[in-house]
């Protein structure tokens, strides 16, 4: 049984950052997203709902080219979690979502 299946999702998702663009040798880019979940009642202003996606090579170019604040989209990936990015005493040894995007589609965009 292939486990890695486990770990590939499909999530709406809402742009809340502006996208940063990294390059690396060899042409390699990779465009990094603030963005959170989208929920049916939002009354309490969770940071913990707000996560990065990374997006990849050509589909990195497009992202950047197309999709805006405030825009939703549909994302796949795979989820991984890493160092979360706020460092305070309360949250020393707290873990953050991030997902490496695969495919993104529009879902709502302004």
């Amino acid at each position: 049984m292939n486990l890695n299946i486990m770990n590939y999702a499909n999530f709406i998702v809402k742009i809340v950052g502006k996208p940063q663009q990294s390059f690396f040798n060899k042409n390699i880019t990779v465009t990094e997203i603030p963005v959170k979940f989208v929920a049916a009642r939002n009354k309490n202003l969770n940071t913990k709902n707000i996560f990065q996606i990374s997006i990849w090579n050509n589909l990195s170019y497009d992202t950047t080219k197309y999709y805006k604040l405030n825009d939703y989209v549909i994302i796949e990936g795979y989820i991984s979690l890493r160092p979360s990015m706020l460092t305070t005493k309360l949250l020393k040894n707290e873990k953050q979502i991030e997902i490496s995007v695969l495919k993104i589609y529009p879902f709502c965009l302004n």
